[in-house]
């Protein structure tokens, strides 16, 4: 049973007072339309949109500000998410827990703000957020099967508790060149997660191989609780067509839960400790037929050029999963559709009811250290996962979301000379969301999870769960 010292330390009410204070918003509901515009709008702390309604103007809406920033060029955000799980296998006694994140960000339109057409296409961009690190008063925040950290039912469960996740600058050519955005830069301290390999549809899950890691976690530090130093180039040549790179620096303890941020500690330019993530990445996004089903067809690639002496502890002991030489290097491709999509009721507009398909497969070398010592390769050489979703299948349900997705990942014989007898680990995952309105969302899911360390020592996990989130 969930203890209510979860909750109280959880803070919501802190933090969803600080959100009011962050966004600038107030409700002064008066009647029954002020609740419905409320309840239909885009947030929790936001009304319908209507620009129109400002303050010192007869508004009996949402006394809005964050409008008024938003028309004078900041753009507040901010993000709730919550899951309760319960699993027939577990490494420890307790079988079930609750797990949850709040983040809160910021666009900022530095022409906009400052008035100079000359920063036109450039903003100041910055996000934070905050896990609960408390499972059953003392554990960290995690449900684990047994296994291996790639294949865990929450994808929550790392960089726990105050975090900076991003902040930095971008710039966009915009319409200067004869492609929209053409050129793209961004730099500051980012998530090369969130930078690349960019899946929307897997977000809709909640096991961590196919929501976060996407195999190439299981053999870097691929996660939305790295964060460092870096930066990226993106430029479309032709429409539809975008050539991406990035470079960051690669630190073996970016995601530990000490290094949220603001000390910035283990960043140091210490070629002993830390070297150079480079990413690629080679994609195009179509349009097809009249029903302009999007797509997005991808290939990329990673370096991540940490020194072996990074990777070793004080005694010894490898502190990170890695190749015998310096750096590790893979590839990735993705494949995601949309199929087939409903009819509009509206001409003018395109139905977002349909059926889509997401696939992505992740490659890296067996081993890359010396033939006589392989047993620091990478734990999982070949990786995909393959979903569909489809939005509106129930009638009247047309903004809710079907979703069955299967994760499959070839553990390495290599990789652990404890063991040879290694085999495949694979997750298969379903779920509806229940779009409560425009910013509410409720998600039963199911997982099973097959061997879960992949070598036939822990027994397959079946994970039942609820999970909730909202927008402010």
């Amino acid at each position: 049973m969930i203890k209510l010292t979860l909750y109280k330390r959880t803070s919501i009410p802190y933090i969803l007072s600080l959100a009011t204070l962050l966004t600038g918003s107030s409700l002064v509901s008066t009647n029954a339309g002020d609740f419905e515009s409320w309840w239909n709008g885009k947030g929790l702390l936001r009304g319908n949109g209507d620009t129109t309604q400002r303050i010192g103007q007869d508004s009996n809406i949402i006394f809005d500000t964050r409008a008024n920033l938003e028309d004078m060029g900041i753009k507040f955000n901010g993000k709730y998410k919550g899951a309760m799980y319960y699993t027939t296998q577990a490494e420890g006694p307790e079988r079930s827990f609750f797990s949850n994140e709040v983040s809160f960000g910021a666009d900022v339109n530095l022409a906009r703000v400052l008035n100079l057409d000359a920063l036109d296409g450039l903003s100041l961009f910055g996000n934070f957020r905050y896990r609960d690190s408390v499972r059953h008063e003392s554990d960290v925040n995690t449900i684990s099967v047994g296994g291996d950290s790639m294949f865990q039912p929450n994808h929550m469960y790392s960089g726990t508790q105050f975090r900076v996740t991003s902040f930095g600058l971008n710039y966009s050519t915009k319409n200067l060149l004869p492609v929209e955005d053409m050129i793209v830069l961004r730099a500051g301290w980012l998530q090369p997660s969130r930078e690349f390999v960019d899946q929307p549809l897997s977000k809709l899950f909640l096991n961590n191989a196919i929501e976060s890691s996407k195999g190439i976690g299981g053999n870097i530090k691929f996660s939305s609780s790295y964060t460092a130093w870096g930066g990226t180039v993106e430029i479309k040549p032709i429409k539809d067509v975008y050539i991406k790179n990035g470079l960051f620096m690669a630190a073996p303890e970016a995601s530990e839960t000490a290094n949220h941020g603001l000390g910035f500690r283990g960043y140091s330019l210490d070629t002993e400790r830390n070297g150079l993530w480079y990413m690629g990445e080679t994609g195009y996004k179509p349009k097809i037929g009249s029903s302009k089903l999007e797509g997005k067809y991808a290939f990329g690639g990673y370096f991540f050029g940490t020194p072996v002496s990074a990777r070793t502890g004080k005694g010894g002991t490898p502190t990170y999963s890695g190749r015998t030489e310096e750096g590790q290097y893979g590839f990735y491709i993705q494949a995601d559709q949309m199929l087939f999509r409903e009819p509009s009721e509206d001409a003018s507009k395109l139905s977002k009811e349909g059926l889509s398909v997401f696939n992505l497969f992740s490659f890296a070398p067996d081993y890359a250290g010396k033939a006589s010592d392989p047993s620091k390769g990478n734990k999982y050489p070949f990786y995909f996962q393959t979903g569909l979703v489809y939005t509106g299948l129930l009638p009247t349900r047309e903004k809710d979301t079907t979703q069955i997705a299967l994760g499959y990942g070839d553990r390495n014989d290599n990789a652990d000379t404890a063991t040879k007898d290694f085999s495949a680990t694979y997750v298969l995952e379903a779920g509806h969301s229940f779009q409560i309105n425009g910013w509410w969302f409720a998600r039963p899911f199911v997982q099973y999870i097959r061997n879960p360390k992949g070598d036939c020592s822990v027994k397959d996990a079946t994970v039942f769960g609820l999970s909730t989130g909202f927008t402010f």
